[in-house]
């Protein structure tokens, strides 16, 4: 192919497929523990950190996983203590992250509105081989927490009372969580853009959530689409000459409507053969629930 001669789009589809991974791998934690938001905010954040970094001459990717973590940390801690003035104290976080990113950006010497949208909203020819570093090591800890401690993940995100009485370290798992979000936010924003990747985190699993009948085939139905959607948009926005963050989000949300269209018959079959099975009469969905919640359990 005529695009693997470059080393900017090798660079990129790379970064493509480390994206594809890790974002759907942490947003099935935050959406099953209704945070799906959460990448959102840490975009925000991370903004600071990319501002910074030009600033001060260092690398923007790994000044931004510095600032995301800190301000994921907050996060989490605002929703233990926030109470009433949660929300609030969030949104000035948020903003202030946005604003002071654009502030020293254009204080930094250099500084350009072009440099801001590449963060923003992803660029491919812009991925350096310290980028390609930074991201492989930043997805090398996501892939190993999201594997290496996925029951106790599930656990918290299914029940933290529950959790607790078990014996898991709830507080230092959702700490995990939210660094670990944090990290994948600096992962993702060279290709799908900090004001985007939120979306590759949470579109992807809630596709997958459609087919998907256990914690386990979902996770795994999430990553493919995540990895389908990052290499074709990727290598459409090469021929198409389309902003690769955009073209991204929009084949996920395509993948996400099609596989809603593909699962209301799938849904209807089922409910027949389970019918089928069930000579008694009595109606298959006080089954289904049970049956969901067993396959989960296992899947985790």
């Amino acid at each position: 192919m005529e695009l693997l001669d470059y080393a900017f789009m090798q660079r990129a589809l790379l970064a493509a497929v480390l994206v594809g991974v890790t974002a759907p791998a942490v947003g099935i934690h935050l959406v099953q523990r209704r945070q799906a938001l959460m990448g959102d905010g840490i975009g925000h954040v991370a903004m600071t950190g990319v501002g910074l970094g030009f600033l001060l001459g260092a690398s923007p990717v790994w000044m931004a996983t510095l600032l995301s973590v800190v301000g994921a940390v907050l996060m989490e801690l605002i929703r233990w203590y926030g109470r009433t003035r949660g929300d609030i104290a969030l949104a000035m976080l948020f903003y202030g992250g946005m604003a002071g990113g654009v502030m020293f950006i254009n204080l930094a010497p250099g500084g350009s509105n072009a440099n801001l949208t590449s963060y923003l909203f992803g660029s491919l020819s812009t991925v350096a081989p310290s980028d390609v570093t930074a991201i492989c090591l930043l997805a090398a800890f996501v892939v190993l927490v999201t594997l290496g401690l996925h029951r106790q993940l599930f656990a918290v995100g299914q029940d933290e009372e529950f959790a607790r009485v078990t014996g898991l370290p709830v507080r230092a798992l959702n700490l995990l969580t939210a660094v670990t979000a944090a990290v994948t936010v600096t992962v993702a924003m060279r290709v799908v853009g900090l004001l985007l990747v939120s979306a590759l985190m949470v579109v992807p699993v809630a596709a997958a959530q459609q087919l998907g009948r256990s914690f386990a085939a979902t996770l795994a139905i999430s990553v493919a689409i995540g990895v389908g959607v990052t290499l074709g948009g990727t290598v459409t926005s090469y021929y198409q000459d389309v902003p690769p963050g955009a073209t991204i989000v929009l084949l996920t949300i395509a993948a996400f409507i099609a596989l809603t269209a593909l699962a209301a018959p799938l849904a209807r079959r089922r409910a027949r053969a389970l019918a089928a099975a069930r000579p008694d009469g009595d109606p298959p969905e006080c089954a289904i629930p049970a049956t969901r919640a067993a396959d989960g359990a296992a899947g985790a």
